[in-house]
């Protein structure tokens, strides 16, 4: 097994105006983790079969690291990485190259198209130029908890994954 070749994890991506996720579907204990303002690094060791995983992604624009940050959910890792550039139109895809990456799908639970981001912006805001964009992020940063000295706390990925459907529905007549 110590000379088994490393492959690339099953990686699942979305977006919003100022952030992009990334879900690397693996079970894996302690995972080396680095992200970078151009790419992200991801190592682990899977643990239902010893499997090695490993890969650089290069990202389409830059990153701010500080204030992105991951997440080990034990079946998956997941992780959001803050957009340096706020005010940018959304990426045409996760990275600079034309070819996408066999391992690479978009994840569609998380998916938001940006003509949808904008009418949401629109009409919900009172006032503030971010139209709750901001306040999100911060909330989800908060209830993560943890974090240390005068550094952002990693953020909490339960309120990215409710959705419609799991709410109970009614009973058969």
């Amino acid at each position: 097994m110590a000379n088994e070749v490393a492959v690339p994890p099953p990686v699942l991506w979305a977006q919003r105006k100022e952030d992009v996720f990334l879900t690397f579907s693996v079970e894996s204990k302690d995972p080396n983790i680095k992200i970078e303002k151009e790419s992200v690094y991801f190592k682990g060791v899977s643990a239902q079969d010893n499997k090695n995983y490993e890969v650089t992604i290069p990202l389409y624009d830059a990153v701010v690291p500080e204030v992105s940050a991951f997440v080990n959910k034990g079946r998956c890792i997941e992780m959001i990485l803050r957009k340096e550039k706020k005010d940018a139109t959304y990426w045409p895809s996760l990275t600079k190259d034309k070819k996408k990456p066999h391992y690479l799908k978009i994840d569609f639970n998380k998916w938001k198209d940006e003509d949808d981001e904008n009418e949401e912006g629109v009409g919900g805001s009172g006032g503030g130029g971010g139209g709750g964009q901001d306040f999100d992020f911060e909330s989800m940063i908060r209830s993560m908890g943890g974090g240390g000295g005068d550094k952002l706390e990693k953020p909490s990925f339960d309120d990215l994954e409710s959705d419609s459907d799991d709410e109970n529905l009614p009973d058969l007549e």
